[in-house]
């Protein structure tokens, strides 16, 4: 417990560090996180980490994560470039004469695009202006809230489970717990920084986040659980892998940026 106590804190100081110089220090972080991510990903699905199919998986992830506006590149639209990702994996069926399958080839691009995108909304969220690092903050201050207000409130007074078959630990009144958490602290961002979003704008993204936090989390949970494994990767000592301890953020912040809740 210490060890994770002390891995979890330093690790945390150090990502929150990097956000506040955001930048290419942060974008460089953000890279290194899905790259990782995505290589856990392919272990979790039985790929070697430099498969052919493998490594177009890769160069989907970059896709996303590179930021071509600031490097003055243009590229095609997002519909475009997951397509064209479609056509090599499906090429690579055909060529390898099916060593790797069709349903390999649809998990690797399902990867590149849960793993690329969702790291690319966290960095495109702290680049916006002039609001970047308060909404970064924000983000991650609803997410991070409704962990702790679920794991509290359901050790509390959690009754009825959750979803067991998923994650027999989780109740109801724990994730209404960190619902409930994640409004609060949305609420207390927002009466700092009136200027930038409203009061209900505040509370839609604190109730947003927490359910797609937990979702997030789920998600993760049930993918480990029919691989059979307890985590996705040894990265962090006693916290498990990148889609271990990220797997909310993922979710969580291209569905504030697809959804315009979040101003950037």
């Amino acid at each position: 417990m210490k060890q994770r106590i002390l891995t979890g804190v330093g690790a945390g100081v150090f990502f929150l560090l990097l956000l506040v110089v955001g930048g290419q220090i942060y974008y460089c972080l953000l890279l290194l996180l899905a790259l990782i991510g995505f290589y856990e990903y392919l272990r979790l699905n039985g790929f070697h980490p430099f498969h052919p199919a493998g490594l177009i998986g890769y160069a989907g992830v970059l896709f996303f994560m590179l930021p071509w506006e600031d490097m003055g590149i243009g590229v095609p639209p997002d519909g475009t470039a997951i397509w064209l990702l479609l056509l090599l994996l499906l090429a690579v069926t055909v060529l390898s004469k099916n060593k790797t399958a069709l349903d390999g080839a649809a998990l690797l691009l399902l990867g590149a695009i849960y793993v690329g995108y969702g790291f690319a909304s966290m960095y495109e969220v702290r680049e916006s202006e002039p609001y970047g690092l308060y909404l970064s903050f924000l983000s991650f201050a609803c997410i991070w809230s409704s962990d702790i207000g679920a794991y509290f409130i359901g050790k509390a007074i959690g009754r009825k489970k959750l979803w067991p078959a998923i994650s027999p630990n989780k109740t109801i009144e724990g994730s209404l717990g960190g619902i409930a958490a994640s409004i609060i602290v949305a609420v207390i961002f927002q009466l700092c920084a009136p200027e930038i979003i409203g009061l209900g704008h505040a509370i839609l993204i604190g109730t947003v986040a927490a359910i797609a936090g937990q979702f997030g989390d789920l998600i993760q949970s049930a993918y480990k659980r029919f691989r059979g494994v307890k985590d996705s990767g040894k990265l962090l000592p006693g916290h498990g892998g990148v889609l271990d301890r990220c797997d909310s953020w993922i979710i969580v912040f291209p569905l504030l940026v697809l959804t315009g809740l979040l101003p950037i």
